[in-house]
């Protein structure tokens, strides 16, 4: 297992599979305006990963979902319900979040996946605990592959592991 920190935009990550910091799939996403990670998802990859998200119903809070990537150049987005009902992200939500994506990923036998700040965005979560939180979740989960967690930001400068 290797976790890398970086500051940057999730989607020019060199993985295999980004995770989506979604909702519960409440609401049907064509009433919804995508911000963050699943507007930017929208506009450089389409549709479709969107409308397939819908077949899973509603997900349960930290739960996931995988869908095609879109015009994106990843194999899946792993969708994950960051956030509740209030749009406000707990620790239970993002963790389970962590946990759920990693699932995911061993599943599908994805060898490296790329994490946003789940909750820190539009969920109002402290980035540094978020990112604390995930760092903790992979570790604990025992994933083998390369886990990416991705700071955003307009510069691409890395940080070190």
């Amino acid at each position: 297992m290797s976790i890398l920190l970086v500051n940057g935009d999730l989607l020019d990550q060199d993985v295999e599979v980004i995770v989506n910091a979604w909702n519960r799939n409440l609401i049907p996403w064509w009433l919804l305006l995508p911000q963050g990670i699943s507007g930017a998802i929208k506009k450089r990859g389409g549709l479709a990963p969107f409308k397939e998200l819908r077949k899973f119903g509603v997900l349960p809070l930290g739960g996931a979902a995988v869908t095609s990537a879109g015009r994106l150049p990843f194999k899946s987005i792993i969708h994950v319900a960051g956030i509740g009902h209030l749009w406000t992200s707990s620790e239970t939500s993002i963790r389970g979040s962590v946990r759920s994506a990693i699932s995911k990923a061993e599943e599908h036998g994805f060898e490296s996946i790329g994490f946003p700040l789940i909750g820190a965005g539009t969920g109002g979560g402290s980035p540094d605990e978020v990112e604390r939180m995930i760092r903790e979740e992979i570790e604990r989960s025992g994933y083998a592959g390369r886990a990416v967690i991705v700071r955003y930001t307009k510069d691409k400068r890395e940080d070190k592991p």
